[in-house]
């Protein structure tokens, strides 16, 4: 640098961190469990898990919540139960408050006039009380068996729930990059114990290709704050997810649609949206964004 020192401006730093944060963000908010018998599978109405993420994905969050309450009372043992009951509060929210649209990922513009949304007091209680829980029956179950795949989990979907509601809802993106670093670091535990979670290998992928679009100088300094910035390698993993995931695999697909609007490819985002919302009717966003396309 000429001898001289080099500083990103913290704003700038924050609008990066927000982008990474948006995609990255509501991965966490459909993550299920990514047991490997499941790889690849569709999801079933007939498996209890199954039934509420199908529910989330269609918006319909009250069947969702009691889907999920029926499985915590059935397998009180299971953090995973109250993280995903957790995950239907935060998607719930996003969906009322307009966050996921998939035009954000597209215009940066959009960025620059994002500001605090308005959170409903009743859903963060709720939010806040299932995260507790998760944490304490995850806990009870890593005492016992430190490598177990379903309570490394949970954890990692609680750190990365907690970054969402921080960067998404609150705005509070520096703080937000906490959690979202910790949770990073626990799905590499959990993929160094079996690389067949093929869900987890979202949030690599999401993270690599978002922050692997930003110019040369940025990703240098994101990467001193630990980020992995590797388009390429992003667009692979969100297609081995879009392959081989079964709860993120669907979510995954939209994430590879919005990267083909981004590379102005729309024929492949038309093919990937109109698959989404023929399995999931009820999900507004893809039925508008597909419609933008015509």
């Amino acid at each position: 640098m000429n001898g001289r020192s080099w500083r990103i401006h913290p704003a700038v730093l924050n609008r990066f961190c927000w982008m990474a944060l948006l995609l990255t963000g509501t991965l966490w908010v459909v993550l299920g469990s990514a047991s490997p018998c499941l790889a690849g599978a569709a999801l079933s109405p007939s498996a209890p898990l199954d039934l509420g993420f199908l529910q989330m994905y269609n918006l319909q969050f009250e069947e969702a919540h009691k889907t999920f309450s029926e499985w915590e009372q059935l397998h009180p043992d299971d953090p995973l139960g109250p993280t995903s009951d957790a995950a239907a509060y935060l998607f719930s929210e996003l969906d009322r408050l307009g966050v996921l649209q998939s035009e954000l990922f597209v215009d940066d513009r959009k960025f620059k006039t994002s500001r605090k949304l308005p959170p409903d007091p009743a859903s963060r209680q709720a939010f806040d009380k299932a995260l507790a829980k998760s944490e304490l029956v995850a806990d009870g179950v890593l005492a016992r068996s430190p490598q177990d795949g379903n309570a490394l989990l949970a954890k990692t979907m609680n750190l990365g729930l907690r970054s969402d509601y921080l960067a998404l809802i609150e705005k509070r993106y520096l703080a937000s990059l906490g959690y979202m670093k910790r949770a990073g670091i626990l799905a590499e535990k959990l993929l160094a114990i079996d690389p067949s979670y093929y869900d987890a290998y979202l949030a690599v992928g999401v993270e690599n290709y978002i922050l692997g679009l930003k110019p040369a100088p940025v990703r240098w300094v994101l990467r001193i704050y630990g980020a992995q910035t590797d388009k390429d390698q992003g667009i692979e993993k969100l297609r081995l997810t879009a392959e081989k995931g079964h709860y993120l695999l669907p979510f995954a697909q939209l994430l590879l649609a919005v990267a083909a609007l981004r590379d102005k490819n729309p024929n492949q985002a038309r093919h990937l949206l109109a698959g989404l919302a023929r399995e999931f009717p009820n999900n507004r966003l893809y039925h508008r964004e597909l419609e933008r396309l015509h």
